[in-house]
């Protein structure tokens, strides 16, 4: 590997480590690679100055390979707060690249307590843990059943089978690559530039292009409910294209009388606090919601005490409710309608994402079907309009 050609690899390397929140990077100082970032102060001050480490490795791809399973070494020892400097020190011998740190269980591990870690998850906690259940639990339990029944180690191989293992264009396909990939930046391991198209393609799937419920039905199907607090339960939803959870987890004191009857969802939900606007507006009234703004306590009787649930079993609780009652559809399809429904009516995209708490990368994928057709109409319209003119 020419020098110019392993500049380049340590460079994008030291990207993935600096995106994953890794402060060490990889350096190359004349035909050695080394480490540099903060490490325990030598003298046991408890702080944590900016340290080099000389790895005694060639600059050369074999090197460069090295280093990494040396950085990843270096990190698990840091968080597992067993790091000495004896070992590390120039004149000890660099040492071997062992398997130990590939081992898929303390990888896991590591992975978990960084997670939890994050400032900016520490936030919000029962979003934190309902995010790690759901969208990371399940995909690092089948990494470890997966390199437990075909004996590999932790590296591209493995979370190549483990991702091929989910069925093409599924959430849970979307869902395990993107957790994947953020235990591969942990981890400092680089994923094929064609990751992201391999583990995507999740949307509507192209059966719920046809169940998707229209107004009327929505309308229609409401009557089916003879709980008059799962019927307010149910407005909501469908009025604001709510998570299930997130229907006791707002702030509904605007929909009171000489409110603005926009909403507020709470920080603790999952995707944190975010305002959310009704479409349609009529169906505050039809659905009876400015009930909701007196008194939230009309809705129905669902323990919201996160240190005894989990957002996720509010929401499991809403799904079996609408099951219980024979409802030709999902909590879920209420919130989809919303999305569509905004982009019919031409909400801009990053407006409705905002309002939905996701980004608008995932709305743009999930709704893909409906804006496509909604910018070739308006294109159409716009060239239809010069012609008429001209």
């Amino acid at each position: 590997m020419a020098p110019d050609q392993l500049d380049l690899a340590i460079q994008e390397h030291n990207a993935l480590l600096s995106a994953s929140g890794v402060s060490l990077r990889l350096e190359r100082r004349g035909r050695k690679l080394g480490l540099r970032g903060p490490l325990p102060c030598r003298q046991g001050s408890g702080r944590f100055p900016v340290q080099r480490i000389s790895l005694g490795l060639e600059a050369d791809a074999a090197g460069l390979e090295d280093a990494r399973l040396q950085l990843r070494r270096v990190l698990q020892q840091l968080q597992q707060q067993s790091f000495q400097w004896s070992e590390w020190s120039a004149s000890s011998p660099v040492p071997a690249a062992v398997p130990e740190p590939l081992a898929v269980a303390p990888i896991c591990e590591s992975f978990e307590q960084a997670f939890f870690s994050d400032p900016r998850r520490r936030r919000n906690p029962s979003g934190c843990r309902t995010t790690w259940t759901s969208a990371y639990l399940p995909y690092l339990r089948r990494l470890q059943q997966m390199a437990a029944e075909h004996q590999l180690r932790f590296g591209l191989p493995l979370l190549e089978s483990v991702l091929e293992s989910y069925p093409l264009a599924s959430r849970s396909r979307q869902q395990c690559g993107t957790a994947l990939a953020a235990l591969a930046r942990q981890q400092g391991l680089e994923l094929p530039k064609q990751w992201s198209e391999r583990a995507g393609g999740y949307g509507l799937h192209a059966a719920q292009f046809r169940q998707l419920p229209s107004d009327p039905q929505i309308l229609e199907w409401i009557e089916r409910i003879p709980n008059p607090r799962w019927r307010l339960a149910y407005g909501l939803m469908a009025t604001y294209g709510l998570r299930n959870h997130e229907v006791f987890f707002t702030d509904l004191s605007a929909l009171a009388p000489g409110g603005d009857r926009v909403i507020r969802v709470l920080p603790t939900s999952k995707t944190g606090e975010h305002q959310v606007w009704p479409f349609q507006p009529e169906w505050v009234e039809r659905f009876e919601l400015p009930r909701l703004g007196c008194d939230r306590l009309q809705l129905p009787e669902v323990c919201t005490d996160l240190r005894r649930t989990t957002l996720q079993q509010v929401g499991r609780r809403v799904a079996e409710q609408f099951r219980r009652y024979q409802i030709p559809l999902t909590p879920y399809d209420l919130r989809h309608a919303w999305a569509v429904r905004t982009i019919h009516i031409g909400l801009p995209d990053t407006v409705a994402a905002r309002m939905m708490g996701h980004s608008v990368a995932i709305h743009t994928r999930t709704y893909h079907h409906w804006i496509t057709r909604r910018d070739q109409q308006q294109a159409v319209d716009a060239a239809l309009a010069r012609s008429r003119a001209a």
